[in-house]
């Protein structure tokens, strides 16, 4: 079953975000936005425009394409890893 593409581009982001040890409050910072905006484009319940994808970005140091590479999430998902730590589910 294929996951929303919000909720892909949000776990996308925390992957991201998480690889570089950084809180959602200093991307928040780094890209002009409001963390709690932040928290739900991580949670998949924000549909982000093109403008803020491209802050979020260069907040976090790579291109916007990146961002909507969903293929090392269903990788870490076969793995039973969820945002960098082991799924216990």
């Amino acid at each position: 079953m294929t996951k929303n593409i919000k909720f892909q581009f949000g776990q996308k982001v925390r992957q991201v975000r998480l690889s570089q040890s950084m809180s959602q409050e200093k991307l928040a910072f780094e890209c002009n936005l409001h963390r709690t905006y932040i928290s739900d484009i991580e949670r998949g319940t924000r549909n982000v425009a093109l403008d803020n994808i491209e802050k979020i970005a260069l907040a976090l140091n790579v291109q916007p394409k990146d961002l909507l590479d969903f293929t090392t999430l269903e990788n870490n998902e076969q793995k039973g890893i969820s945002g960098g730590k082991k799924n216990e589910d």
